[in-house]
């Protein structure tokens, strides 16, 4: 498993300086950081987050993590009357744009992947939309995943992946010539989407991930790439 630890993108920094800058590039961004993913994606990131919540199928009396949370765009989708659905974030300031939205039937709570403010065994369902990139300690994060869990329960994770071979190149140029300029432009925090494509480099791809989770203890792990690789949707249980 790689150890994403002491990087910020492709900078090498201290375990501490990276979690600081982390937290400074969401709050530079959270008011404008839906619209930088429709503009970035072509609003394609809708579609893959529907897909994870496709997935996640949220039935009634379930409790239900999102995980890395940030706007609560994906708890939105998941929640209801009759379920539990709790947006998990370390960015008061990304959980602050969401609550001014007055999404209903959602519950905030400040927490980062490495430390779940929950008891063990007590979600039945968490996902993590592009945010599992962000988290101090890869190996941690998934353990401490993996503990919140109920037995038989489910973890799925959505992020950016190792698109297909003829993809790469016209992906690439748009990654590192264009998105830095509208993260200017639109969000004027250059330096957060300069990390986020960087990041995105640095994260394992699909097959590295799916062993990074089976070592960690999940079962039944699988993985499906959506738009040629660009987006992966993986999966897993916890073994009852």
């Amino acid at each position: 498993m790689p150890d994403l630890s002491h990087t910020f993108g492709y900078q090498q920094v201290e375990q501490d300086e990276r979690r600081a800058r982390i937290r400074r590039v969401f709050t530079g961004v959270a008011r404008r950081y839906d619209l930088m993913n429709d503009v970035m994606s072509f609003g394609i990131h809708r579609l893959w987050k529907r897909t994870l919540v496709h997935a996640a199928n949220p039935q009634a009396g379930q409790v239900i993590v999102d995980l890395a949370g940030g706007t609560g765009d994906v708890a939105n989708l998941m929640a209801g009357d009759d379920r539990h659905v709790l947006v998990c974030d370390p960015s008061m300031a990304m959980m602050g744009v969401g609550r001014e939205r007055g999404i209903r039937h959602v519950e905030w709570i400040a927490g980062s992947g490495e430390n779940i403010p929950l008891d063990s065994a007590s979600v039945d369902t968490l996902t993590i939309a592009f945010g599992i990139r962000n988290v101090t300690s890869l190996e941690a994060a998934l353990t401490e995943i993996r503990r919140v869990l109920k037995p038989g329960g489910r973890f799925l994770c959505l992020e950016f992946s190792r698109p297909w071979a003829p993809v790469k190149p016209f992906y690439d140029l748009f990654s590192f010539a264009v998105i830095p300029r509208l993260g200017a432009w639109i969000a004027r925090e250059p330096e957060a989407y300069t990390y986020l494509v960087e990041s995105i480099r640095r994260f394992p791809d699909q097959k590295a991930f799916k062993l990074a989770m089976e070592q960690a203890g999940f079962a039944e792990v699988h993985y499906r790439n959506l738009t040629f690789g660009i987006a992966c949707l993986h999966s897993g249980t916890k073994a009852a």
